[in-house]
């Protein structure tokens, strides 16, 4: 995926690059670090949702909508783009 934002990137002249290897290495630790901080935010709302299973339960609430609803939020408050 990276190879391919830069290859379109030069080819439409938006950038010119002198180390085009070291670029795609750069874009690929960026979006490695995306998906990690993604990760790391699902298995917090997991533990938020956890906390609150009984109640969850008890209402009658659908897992995968309140899961997304807190994911959103926190994503928001923390600038992480999903």
């Amino acid at each position: 995926m990276a190879s391919v934002i830069v290859r379109n990137l030069i080819r439409e002249e938006k950038i010119l690059v002198d180390d085009k290897t070291k670029l795609i290495d750069e874009i690929i630790n960026l979006i490695q670090e995306e998906f990690i901080k993604e990760d790391q935010l699902d298995q917090e709302v997991r533990e938020i949702l956890s906390k609150h299973m009984e109640k969850i339960r008890r209402e009658n609430i659908e897992y995968q909508t309140m899961f997304r609803m807190i994911k959103t939020k926190l994503a928001k408050e923390r600038n992480i783009v999903l």
